[in-house]
């Protein structure tokens, strides 16, 4: 064919164009993935205790599939579920701190970690020294605005705080706390 000939499939003069609005929307076809990753979608984001009805319409599935999926999450260890009348379930913030630690294992050696932690450290002194405080809960914006613009000074409180946490976990990984130690090493 050249490159002038028009494809046996376009659509002639005459032809109608297709109703685009017959066709679905991109929306909808985004949500209609696997119900699996839906409801991991959902519970992990469930910062309050919610009931399964509420679950499985975030998740766009019936409340049986969304109590099956509930009930793996819940012996996973990824959520947890609250007694009462309705069953409620949140998500286990401790699971996924172990969950970070071992990723950061699995992605560093032990002096990787050190490195990293060491620098983690360094950055959030800097902060202490800036804010003349121990911790990034101390620092008023109010105050600490007199001297900044209170956007700049809450994200530099912001960025310190996800310091802290990230030397949570780097510290947590390097000290082999939560999950009792590194596959595969011996204690002789």
């Amino acid at each position: 064919m050249d490159m002038t000939d028009t494809p046996d499939e376009m659509p002639g003069k005459d032809e109608e164009p297709p109703d685009f609005d017959a066709w679905e929307s991109p929306e909808e076809l985004l949500k209609g993935g696997a119900t699996r990753e839906r409801m991991l979608d959902v519970v992990m984001q469930l910062q309050e205790p919610t009931k399964v009805s509420e679950i499985a319409e975030r998740a766009n599935c019936d409340t049986e599939t969304a109590r099956d999926y509930l009930k793996w999450f819940t012996e996973m260890g990824m959520v947890r579920e609250l007694p009462g009348r309705p069953v409620r379930y949140k998500r286990n913030d401790s699971y996924l701190k172990w969950r970070r630690v071992e990723q950061i294992r699995e992605q560093y050696s032990e002096s990787e970690i050190v490195e990293r932690l060491k620098a983690t450290l360094d950055a959030a002194g800097e902060y202490r020294e800036q804010f003349d405080a121990e911790s990034p809960d101390e620092v008023s914006l109010v105050d600490a605005s007199r001297e900044g613009g209170i956007e700049d000074i809450w994200e530099a409180v912001s960025n310190w705080k996800t310091l802290e946490e990230r030397a949570a976990l780097l510290d947590a990984a390097r000290r082999d706390e939560l999950s009792g130690g590194r596959a595969g090493r011996v204690n002789a």
